[in-house]
């Protein structure tokens, strides 16, 4: 990981997605499925976005890409702006960005063979001639740990963990510098979760690739990733180094998160945090600190604030008013007793 060089950068992101209304009104509502995420990526590194279902997580990953378009934002890659640029251009940045989906089978057309589906990318930007193209399918192949006899079968031959790798070698078809997975390991055995990550990581080393892991399990993400994002209602609630989050977490929904980790030790004390309430909805989130209506900590200043990132020392930051940056000199719960900074 090159600290000193920045791969990409998010700056203010959202995507808003329009809720249909009745025929005399045309738009009903929206939901704010990322709502003003700024990140960024260095290269050769690993950042995981975790989070509950419904977070946003993977429609930060599609939008990033512009596989689905923003609502607003910058997304600078290496330097340039691709939110600014027109779909003809965007054409050749697609070498450089790839995406590993979460379902392999619903990401491989069943009716093409495996030798097309890895070498489609190459065909369709007009790279190599055919016979390089081939050549360049079976080593990829290789690369993945398939035999050369793959080629020639079809997608629904294969096993879970097979067909996410054709899903790997694919994505690295393009020589690529950045990945986005997008829950790449979630639909597999555990045993075949870790061979599938493990395969990552080597080919990571080996291509110089930067990857944006997306994932809901924390135990995935604390393998893989060399810093971590908290998303909650389409937000980052706090983001740093692997090491300070999973030992130090600070802001009260990443500790919840990391409470309900199942622990093989039965005589751990490690109590679990029960947050109260469900996600708010999208399309009407709270004002505020979207996190207040279930914070077992959030006091009057939660509701009307909505509280920005702020860095807590070692790259870690996090968005809660409970935090310097972010609270005040004298904090006050509804109860009228003292709030105190959670820490482990």
């Amino acid at each position: 990981m090159n600290e000193n060089e920045k791969l990409l950068t998010i700056n203010n992101l959202k995507k808003y997605f329009p809720i249909k209304g009745t025929p005399f009104k045309k738009k009903a509502g929206q939901v704010k499925a990322v709502d003003d995420v700024s990140f960024h990526i260095f290269k050769g590194e690993t950042l995981g976005i975790v989070g509950e279902s419904g977070s946003g997580k993977s429609t930060l990953g599609r939008t990033i890409l512009r596989l689905t378009e923003p609502t607003d934002g910058e997304i600078i890659f290496e330097g340039t702006n691709l939110e600014k640029l027109p779909m003809s251009k965007l054409f050749d940045y697609r070498k450089h960005m790839q995406m590993i989906f979460q379902d392999p089978f619903a990401s491989l057309n069943p009716r093409m063979r495996v030798g097309q589906l890895v070498g489609e990318p190459l065909a369709v930007q007009k790279i190599l001639t055919k016979a390089e193209r081939t050549e360049k399918v079976i080593d990829l192949m290789g690369k993945v740990g398939l035999p050369k006899e793959a080629l020639t079968k079809f997608p629904h031959e294969f096993s879970g963990g097979q067909r996410q790798r054709i899903g790997i070698a694919r994505a690295l078809s393009m020589n690529p510098s950045f990945i986005i997975a997008d829950e790449p390991v979630s639909a597999l055995d555990v045993s075949v979760q870790s061979q599938v990550l493990n395969l990552m990581m080597d080919l990571q080393e080996e291509f110089n690739l930067t990857y944006l892991f997306i994932s809901h399990d924390l135990s995935v993400v604390k393998h893989i990733s060399d810093r971590v994002g908290v998303m909650y209602l389409g937000r980052i609630v706090e983001i740093g180094p692997k090491k300070a989050i999973y030992s130090n977490p600070l802001h009260p929904y990443t500790q919840a998160l990391l409470s309900a980790i199942p622990v093989a030790n039965f005589d751990s004390k490690k109590e679990k945090i029960q947050l109260k309430g469900e996600p708010p909805n999208p399309s009407n989130p709270p004002e505020g600190c979207a996190f207040h209506t279930r914070c077992p900590l959030a006091y009057e200043r939660c509701k009307l604030e909505r509280p920005g990132l702020a860095e807590q020392g070692d790259g870690q930051y996090v968005a809660c008013h409970l935090y310097a940056g972010n609270a005040n000199e004298s904090i006050e719960s509804s109860n009228d007793e003292k709030v105190l900074v959670l820490q482990n």
